[in-house]
């Protein structure tokens, strides 16, 4: 008990800060004031700026405590996340429950308050898509729980379009399929890489369930995926020639390092083609933004 006391003693702010899944949250913010900045033809207003990403980013901290709390015991079993704060005792059930329900509540009061009802409210859904449906049920169901469930986490360019224009748009759907093809090669990526730590939570990811070579090769048919539909903007007008060939260079990069999966001639391929993934999804948006100010306009 005493190393228990001792152990919650030593929680600080960092304990919270890393609760929040800061790295994957500044990616979603990025994706997010990227489709705020798409959604119009100048500069997006300074308030809608600021506290609709906050907002955003708030809630989405919110979702990411709760995965913290609800998976901490699996989280004790697996090397990458054998040290979170909450499975290691360093910040108590009771007290990140709270801080997740502060944050959502913040997040969902400044979205309220200074952006609009519906920015708000499908922010809302996607907090409990993936801290609810995802984290609590999907996660533990079916190796298909990253395809499903990376609806919720492919919201953040939406809330930004809708945070700008108060109205959902297609092209701003477009920006949440990008990232919905773009989920199951990158989580299933690393999957592969710690398959033997998911086998062990006793985690129902596709490389456990239905073996590594069945995986790689769905990470390839999903990357065509991924490409074909990277290229919807340039197709729908929404973006140029300058995306278009930016696309198509990240796009072939994926593709190779999908191939080099599947040839398991590499056998760190996995790890780097989850590294490629991100590089990948933080440089396409930003091929948008370029094309959409030097080019579209």
């Amino acid at each position: 008990m005493s190393m228990q006391t001792a152990a919650l003693s030593r929680a600080s702010w960092r304990d919270y800060y890393e609760l929040t899944k800061p790295r994957v949250v500044m990616l979603m913010i990025l994706t997010s004031v990227i489709g705020m900045l798409l959604a119009v033809p100048g500069m997006v207003p300074l308030d809608i700026l600021i506290l609709g990403n906050l907002g955003i980013a708030l809630c989405a901290g919110s979702a990411a405590t709760v995965n913290h709390l609800v998976d901490r015991h699996i989280d004790l079993k697996m090397a990458r996340t054998s040290n979170r704060p909450v499975a290691r005792g360093r910040v108590e059930p009771q007290k990140a429950l709270a801080f997740a329900l502060l944050l959502g509540c913040a997040g969902m009061s400044i979205l309220l308050a200074f952006v609009n009802a519906l920015t708000a409210w499908l922010t809302l859904v996607s907090l409990l898509g993936y801290a609810v449906v995802y984290t609590m049920f999907l996660k533990r169901a079916t190796p298909q729980n990253i395809v499903i469930g990376g609806i919720a986490g492919a919201a953040p360019p939406l809330l930004g379009w809708t945070a700008v224009t108060g109205d959902l748009h297609g092209h701003g759907l477009l920006l949440v399929l990008i990232i919905f093809a773009w989920t199951p090669p990158h989580f299933w990526a690393l999957a592969v890489h710690r398959r033997e730590e998911y086998a062990k939570a006793d985690i129902p990811m596709l490389p456990v369930t239905h073996g590594v070579a069945y995986t790689k090769l769905h990470i390839l048919l999903y990357t065509f995926v991924l490409f074909a539909v990277s290229l919807l903007p340039f197709a729908t007008a929404m973006l140029g020639w300058l995306y278009l060939l930016g696309a198509v260079v990240l796009g072939l990069g994926f593709v190779y390092w999908a191939v080099e999966m599947l040839r398991d001639k590499n056998s760190n391929a996995g790890m780097e083609t989850f590294k490629y993934s991100i590089i990948y999804l933080m440089a396409l948006f930003c091929i948008m933004l370029l094309d959409h100010y030097l080019i579209a306009v």
